[in-house]
């Protein structure tokens, strides 16, 4: 399966710096920087995001987000082809193996869009080939095999931008698994190109284990009228909706735009689900806060927004040791095992000793 099999809604795809300049999105010195940048990395806007860059803002969250920077040529020494460690846990082509209840399940390399800090920018591009049927049946079988894996995760690349007779077979054949109970897609297609999403892709994913979809944004502004339509569509018919978010510098690296965006989310009935670290993907280090500035927008957001609008905020080991919270401590243990409690507000408080 190559890249042509994601159907003909690629046609307003931009994949080049010349396009963006006859676009009107960048100078003509920013088109040339782009092709030097294109050359080890792929690029791709949807018609859907273009719309949304503002191109007198040079700090405009949309364009940080597709449109190639020189500085992603910048590798630091610590950047890894692979800064969470998928190869050395793929028992076989298109399944990831990390924990000992679920698999990441790969159909395909390809996305609609490609952001500047993927952590698989070695693996997915144009160029990039999914899983053949027989390799396909081959990862549904090692599924089928192991009964302690209880939940499935498809991604890659996009499996939302597949035709859907595709995601239909497997999305049937998953849920044939006894021991599978829960199914989960990885995507953004209802953000960044929501006219893949509609009633009959809706249908697809209604059967008889729930299926979760993980909606990827990382700003308020990709919340468009059109993106508003399809998460509706997709909750309209009873599809649970989650959220991943990366923390990025100088794009949502404030507890305002968190907030707003996580609301926002709320009210569309995404329940933010994880605030990613960023990853130690090569190039990137120009979007990476510290740890420290992510705690401290955690512990404002905290005291600030509802329950309903916290993710965890999650920093995934490099070398594929998997996840774990990082999120601010509010408790100091004390040595007659009592301990003081920090709130939301940063004021102190004693909590008695436990037997």
């Amino acid at each position: 399966m190559s890249n042509t099999s994601s159907n003909s809604r690629d046609h307003g795809t931009v994949r080049s710096g010349q396009a963006l300049h006859a676009a009107g999105l960048v100078t003509a010195e920013r088109a040339t920087e782009i092709a030097e940048v294109t050359e080890q990395f792929s690029m791709a806007i949807t018609e859907d995001m273009m719309g949304l860059i503002d191109p007198d803002d040079p700090n405009d969250p949309i364009a940080r987000q597709f449109v190639p920077d020189g500085k992603e040529l910048d590798i630091r020494p610590e950047e890894l082809a692979d800064p969470i460690g998928d190869l050395p846990h793929t028992p076989v082509t298109g399944i990831v193996h990390r924990y000992p209840d679920r698999v990441l399940l790969k159909p395909v390399h390809v996305c609609p869009v490609y952001c500047r800090f993927c952590f698989r920018r070695e693996v997915v591009g144009d160029g990039g080939i999914g899983l053949s049927p027989q390799e396909l049946e081959g990862a549904l079988d090692y599924i089928r095999g192991n009964t302690d894996i209880w939940e499935v995760i498809l991604t890659g690349g996009d499996p939302m931008i597949l035709p859907k007779a595709k995601l239909h077979h497997m999305i049937q054949a998953l849920d044939q698994i006894d021991h599978v109970e829960v199914i989960r897609i990885h995507t953004r297609v209802p953000v960044v190109d929501p006219g893949r999403v509609d009633e009959e892709l809706a249908k697809i994913l209604r059967v008889s284990k729930p299926v979760y979809v993980a909606i990827h944004t990382n700003h308020p502004k990709e919340f468009s009228p059109a993106a508003c339509k399809a998460i509706a569509t997709l909750a309209d018919n009873g599809i649970p909706l989650v959220s991943q978010t990366v923390l990025l510098k100088g794009i949502n690296d404030d507890p305002e735009i968190l907030a707003r965006l996580f609301r926002t989310m709320v009210r569309n009935r995404i329940k933010p689900y994880y605030l990613h670290h960023g990853d130690m993907a090569k190039g990137t280090s120009h979007f990476r806060t510290t740890i420290q500035e992510g705690q401290a927008i955690m512990r404002e957001l905290r005291g600030r927004i509802s329950g309903l609008c916290q993710p965890s905020y999650i920093l995934d080991i490099p070398g594929g040791q998997g996840k774990v919270p990082i999120g601010p401590n509010y408790l100091q243990k004390q040595e007659n095992h009592s301990y003081y409690v920090e709130d939301p507000w940063a004021e102190v408080h004693p909590y008695p000793p436990e037997e």
